[in-house]
Order: structure tokens, then sequence, then C-alpha cells
């Protein structure tokens, strides 16, 4: 594949991330209206997963070698399990835009991992970007549901930390190539999240579930999955962390946006100011990434 060829693909997977993932919060506020946070995100992966799985094994690809399942449930853990998990719990709590933006810190764990584990330094227009998007995210504590609820924050920000590490980690790991790299995951992740939600207490067969719960899951299995989840492994393997993470900072504008059209959710005007400042960190990370690239 020619780099023009590389690089187009690397842009749609991008976009798919940015735009998809934006969405996925407003359908985890309609999966937890009506079924438990982690007992959903466990079904979500135990359906995604599969079907990947399925889906690639008839096209042909390779089976998972042990080591590659051990590393896949590694990460699945915490990316699926941790990340995802967390951020379905919260939002029991807080709207789903405020969810969004506070996970926008993604990129600073990231940077800061990759620097501090494996020596990988930031240029100087990443560094600026990720500290304009923390900016954007301290003028989100003036926002009422986000001082009304310090624990549900508080576990977004385990949950961005947990994401972020496995992100860094995952090129250095042994992992299947492409897709089935997901799929392994995704499977790794909804065994975590059983075991979670087992010890949580919460119920895996709820008595009655509304019909926008359900179809608001069949979206997050099929799209905010199997769709974005492998965009996503592309982009994690083609380009460096500050770009990786960077659907962090587009994903809330996107989430606050349909949270408010479909959802009623209030945008303040921290949260205004907050984006404002989150947009134009990505351009910055962004910029950093292509030059060192």
């Amino acid at each position: 594949m020619s780099n023009a060829s590389r690089s187009t693909l690397l842009a749609a997977c991008l976009a798919i991330v940015y735009v998809v993932w934006g969405s996925t919060y407003l359908a985890i506020h309609f999966v937890v209206a009506g079924l438990p946070p982690l007992a959903s995100s466990a079904l979500r992966n135990f359906c995604a997963g599969p079907l990947l799985l399925a889906f690639l094994k008839w096209r042909g690809d390779a089976w998972p070698t042990p080591r590659q399942w051990r590393n896949g449930a590694l990460i699945g853990f915490m990316m699926m399990g941790l990340g995802n998990g967390l951020v379905c719990v919260a939002e029991t709590r807080v709207p789903s835009g405020l969810a969004s933006l506070v996970v926008a810190g993604v990129p600073l764990f990231a940077l800061v991992f990759a620097w501090g584990l494996f020596g990988a330094r930031p240029r100087l227009l990443e560094w600026l970007g990720v500290v304009l998007g923390l900016g954007g995210m301290a003028l989100l504590n003036f926002d009422l549901h986000a001082a009304a609820n310090p624990g549900a924050i508080a576990v977004l920000f385990v949950a961005a930390a947990s994401w972020a590490l496995a992100t860094v980690l995952q090129p250095r790991l042994d992992l299947p190539r492409g897709p089935m790299s997901a799929a392994v995951q995704m499977l790794g992740g909804a065994c975590s999240l059983v075991a979670m939600a087992a010890l949580r207490g919460e119920r895996f067969a709820p008595s009655a579930v509304p019909a926008a719960s359900w179809l608001a899951l069949a979206y997050l299995v099929v799209f905010g999955s199997i769709v974005a989840y492998t965009a996503f492994i592309y982009v994690i393997a083609h380009s460096r962390p500050a770009l990786a993470t960077s659907y962090a900072y587009i994903n809330p504008v996107v989430a606050v946006g349909l949270g408010a059209l479909f959802a009623g959710e209030t945008i303040s005007a921290p949260i205004v100011a907050g984006m404002a400042v989150i947009l134009v960190g990505v351009v910055l990370v962004m910029a950093g990434g292509r030059r060192r690239a």
C-alpha cells in the first residue's frame, strides 16, 4: 500500500472514530436508563466480539496464539472493562456530554505513559495541545453537574487513565493483526465485565427494559464496537499516541450536541467554554503528531 493510500485510510479511520464514538455517549445514556451499566457493557462485548470473530474466521484469518489471547484479555480488561465499563457507570449520574468531556484527559495520560514508560518524548506542539485540552477540562468544574457528582468525575478519570495506558501498550504487545485484535479484546473485556458486574451486584436479566435501551445497545454493538473499534485498532497501529487519542477532543463536541438534541441535556457556559479550548488543543495535538510522523 502506498503512503498516500495509508494516509487516506488513516484519515478515514480517524473520521469513523471521531463521529461514531462521539455518538456512543448518547447511546450509553439510553442503555443505562433501562439496563445495569456494567452488565449492559458485558452484553455489548459478548455480542460484538463473537460476531467479529466469526466473520474473520469465515474469511480465513489466522487463529490467535495463546499468548495473543492473554495479551488481548489484558488490553480488553483495561479498555472495555475499566475504560468503557466505568464510563457507563458514571453516565448513570452525569450527562453524556459531560462524561465525554472528562474523558478528554486520555491524551494527557497517553503522552505521560509513553514518555515515562518508553521514553517517547512528546513534541512541543503535542504538549501545548494537551495543556489546552486540560485547561478546557478545568473549566468544566464550574458546571453544576460536575460539582454535584465528584465521585462520578473521579470514576471517569480512572476510565480515561486505563484506556490511555492500554492505548500506549497495544503496539508493544504481541496481539493479532487488524480486526482480529479487536475481537480478542472484546471477548477479554466481556469476561472481565461479567466479573465486575457480579461484584457490583447487578442483575443480568432485568424484568422490564425499554425498547430504546435495546435499540441503543444494538447500535453500540454494531457501530460502537465492531465498526469504530476496528478502525481504532488501525489508528493505534499507524500513528503516535497523541494522534491516536485525539478523538477524545472531537468526541465531546459530537456528544454534547447529540445530548442536547436528543436527551435534553443542558449546554452550560462552562461546557461551551471548555469545548472551545479543547478544539484548539486538538488542532495542536494533531499538528504535532503529523510533524513527528
